[in-house]
């Protein structure tokens, strides 16, 4: 069972097939492709192809990403494989895996970087917004796989009442033990949202993949 399966793509900036540099946008609970897409304005960067996919009902998975895995499931399992085959896609036409960037909000961002460490490779970045990998508490990710150096980026909140600073911290560390240079920001009090230091330091991210990818 696949309930993503078929749902639409939303897309912003430079057209599919057009750029060598693309960025797959994934939105949070209760959101759409034109919500994380929001934030194309905000990142400034038009070199860049935006694809967003769409949520059946608008949610990934039903329960928290901190839940037993099979409780949120069909949905964890069909996310992964609609993120697969877009990703599959956008390399079809010759765009090479470390000028993707892999970009979420919340439910998005986990369903990001559970993404990334079953599928390591050496990316443009992984940048997650307000999330950690997703598995109940004890959960050992020991995937294998190399980022290579991928850059990952990760911001949430101390305080956060949907991600735990321990999973953050967690998620951080495998990434590292991966091979991703990670970046990791805890802010004190913030909201469930996204500041101004995480934007450029996406933003930043964005250039060095632009630098790498042939006009």
């Amino acid at each position: 069972m696949q309930p993503h399966e078929g749902q639409p793509v939303g897309q912003a900036g430079v057209p599919l097939g057009q750029s060598h540099a693309v960025m797959i946008m994934l939105h949070g609970r209760n959101a759409a492709p034109r919500n994380i897409l929001e934030m194309c304005a905000v990142l400034d960067r038009p070199g860049f192809t935006y694809l967003a996919p769409a949520a059946a009902n608008n949610t990934w998975y039903p329960f928290s990403f901190m839940a037993e895995t099979e409780r949120n499931e069909p949905g964890l399992a069909s996310a992964l494989h609609v993120l697969n085959a877009l990703l599959n896609d956008v390399l079809s036409r010759g765009i090479q895996a470390e000028h993707v960037v892999l970009l979420g909000f919340s439910q998005g961002a986990c369903l990001a970087g559970e993404f990334a460490v079953r599928h390591a490779r050496r990316y443009g970045g992984v940048v997650m917004y307000s999330g950690g990998l997703i598995g109940p508490p004890g959960t050992a990710w020991d995937h294998a796989g190399d980022f290579a150096g991928t850059p990952v980026l990760l911001g949430c909140s101390d305080v956060d009442a949907h991600v735990p600073k321990e999973r953050v911290d967690e998620s951080a560390a495998v990434f590292g033990r991966m091979g991703a240079t990670v970046t990791k920001r805890i802010y004190p009090g913030m909201g469930h949202t996204v500041n101004a230091e995480e934007i450029r330091m996406t933003q930043n991210l964005m250039d060095a993949v632009l630098v790498a990818a042939p006009s």
